[in-house]
């Protein structure tokens, strides 16, 4: 089973710039994708962003033209980059992993609060 690691998270003002990091204890080529949920406060985990095998990546419309979602197979590390912050992007950031072999399953680090002050 693979644990995954987040850092990078903590309080930024509106405007600003933040990069998570979700170290993986496995290859990560041995997952079908990756990506960045989050949960703001009271409201339920959403996706952020996702990046697959093939290196191809979807980001989420509220998020998108803002957050990057990028990865670095050698070193077993996804980012999702974080620019132009808003107050509602608030929220414990969560790493995922996932994969369909042999059978379904799904990661998911600890978290990393993001907060971002008006």
């Amino acid at each position: 089973q693979a644990q995954l690691l987040e850092s990078g998270g903590g309080l930024v003002q509106a405007g600003g710039s933040m990069t998570l990091s979700c170290v993986s204890s496995v290859d990560i080529r041995a997952f079908d994708a990756m990506g960045w949920y989050r949960q703001p406060p009271g409201e339920e985990r959403e996706t952020v962003a996702v990046i697959y095998a093939t290196g191809g990546t979807h980001v989420k419309d509220p998020v998108k033209g803002r957050f990057t979602i990028s990865r670095d197979i050698a070193k077993n590390v996804v980012y999702l980059q974080m620019n132009s912050l808003k107050p509602e992007d608030t929220g414990v950031y969560y790493c995922s992993a996932w994969g369909n072999n042999p059978d379904w399953f799904q990661y998911f680090g600890r978290g990393t609060q993001v907060t971002v002050s008006s």
